[in-house]
């Protein structure tokens, strides 16, 4: 009986108490609500992307813009720029502290500072985008459609009114950084990627065509998925040789130093320390790979011309160099992490060193290697700057990473760029959902 009181008791405590005495609001109204405002602010941002341009239009402004700012402070001089972005940005986020901190407070004057709030920032924030003429009418709309929504959801939350609110306001920033560096650029890319060169006329798949057609694209989506394949596993394998032959090593720290180096020195150092490596010329060798070949009585080799395959391994080869000690680190902490008594017991039942590495090391950093072949895995899909530094693409070398590049600024065509962009996003997404599950699993072990 006591128990159950006491449970009772404990649930009461846990529910909020219903504001005024009335029915607490309905959390499956209230997603409904919000879910339709949603996609009627979505409809209203599509039908202004979409609605023909008036060339006679002129901006709307409030007298101040982003726009205005930014030329403002561009006549002025460096030194006089940043204290200017400094303050700016630090009264920016004072407001934004201000308002997170009072705003959610219970009183009249904080619903009221909640009510303008709500209505008063998206307004301002679109409005100093100076829109035409003929498209105020859509960003009046959406601001104050998306501050009627927060202001509604905020006052119905269960948590009380001023919960919503906070965490908007703390996931605000963020939330537009990502859709600004990342959301709209990825968007604007794949609509790029239907288009011609020049981004006028509208050509369908023929840019995807072009890239698994054409030799340019063909061999860099081939070279690419070499790169996806070995790159990750020769790091791998080799960063776990060096992270079991170093565990008890002495030294152990000096010789991680040494082998974590390359790891730490820009993609474009390395790029020309291997470049001298591989260096090609008539009379004495200065390329280290060449003077042996010459002193065993060979004949100096263009190494990053050898195609096919053949200098895209001698580039992989440089990548692999720098990954080893990434590989190594993590390897090596994870298989600190082991238990002792799983390899005592093991050696208890008469294993070997081998037998001990293979069957109980090796499952026990199983998610530490995943995590390991899935970022060098993106590291080598995102490849550019040894490509570029070592032989420019030539020879059949090119992947997608530098012939994104290459499209775009020396050939101007936005449309080819734009399609092995996507290539590169469709290759890596599933790889970063992938790591994503393996964590969570992990965490859900732990």
């Amino acid at each position: 009986m006591s128990q159950t009181t006491t449970s009772a008791a404990d649930q009461a405590e846990a529910t909020p108490p219903p504001r005024g005495g009335r029915k607490p609001p309905s959390r499956t109204t209230t997603r409904l609500v919000v879910t339709i405002g949603i996609i009627v602010i979505a409809a209203l941002v599509v039908f202004l992307l979409l609605s023909p341009p008036n060339p006679d239009a002129r901006p709307v402004s409030l007298g101040f813009s982003y726009n205005s700012f930014f030329q403002w402070i561009g006549d002025m001089g460096p030194i006089v720029q940043i204290p200017i972005i400094v303050l700016v940005f630090a009264a920016v986020v004072a407001i934004l502290l201000v308002l997170i901190e009072f705003a959610p407070r219970a009183g009249k004057g904080y619903f009221w500072l909640r009510l303008i709030s709500c209505f008063a920032i998206p307004f301002l924030a679109f409005m100093m985008l100076r829109p035409y003429q003929g498209a105020v009418v859509y960003v009046i709309a959406i601001a104050l459609l998306a501050g009627g929504l927060l202001f509604w959801a905020d006052y119905r939350a269960s948590q009380g009114a001023g919960y919503v609110y906070q965490l908007t306001l703390f996931m605000a920033p963020a939330a537009i950084a990502i859709l600004v560096g990342l959301v709209y650029p990825s968007i604007a890319t794949i609509i790029q990627s239907f288009f011609d060169k020049t981004g006028a006329n509208f050509v369908g798949l023929d840019n995807y065509v072009w890239a698994f057609t054409n030799p340019q694209g063909f061999w860099s989506i081939i070279n690419t998925l070499i790169w996806a394949v070995f790159a990750p596993i020769f790091a791998t394998v080799v960063g776990l040789a060096y992270a079991a032959f170093m565990e008890r090593a002495r030294g152990e720290r000096l010789l991680k130093v040494l082998v974590f180096m390359p790891f730490a020195i820009a993609p474009v150092s390395i790029s020309l320390i291997w470049k001298f490596v591989y260096d090609y010329r008539q009379g004495e060798q200065i390329g280290i790979l060449n003077a042996l070949v010459v002193a065993f009585g060979g004949e100096p080799v263009r190494w990053l011309d050898v195609w096919p395959l053949v200098n895209t391994f001698c580039l992989l080869f440089a990548f692999v160099w720098a990954q080893t000690g990434f590989a190594m680190v993590v390897l090596s902490a994870a298989m600190k992490a082991v238990p002792v008594e799983q390899l005592e017991a093991a050696q208890l039942d008469g294993t070997n060193a081998w037998q001990r590495f293979i069957n109980v090391t090796v499952p026990g950093i199983r998610t530490s290697i995943i995590v390991v072949l899935t970022t060098v895995t993106i590291a080598a899909l995102k490849l550019y700057d040894i490509v570029a530094v070592m032989t420019g693409g030539r020879s059949n070398s090119t992947v997608l990473g530098f012939e994104m590049v290459n499209q775009q600024q020396r050939f101007q065509s936005y449309g080819h760029s734009a399609a092995l962009a996507v290539l590169i996003f469709v290759f890596v997404t599933p790889l970063i959902v992938y790591n994503v599950l393996q964590l969570r699993k992990q965490r859900e072990v732990r």
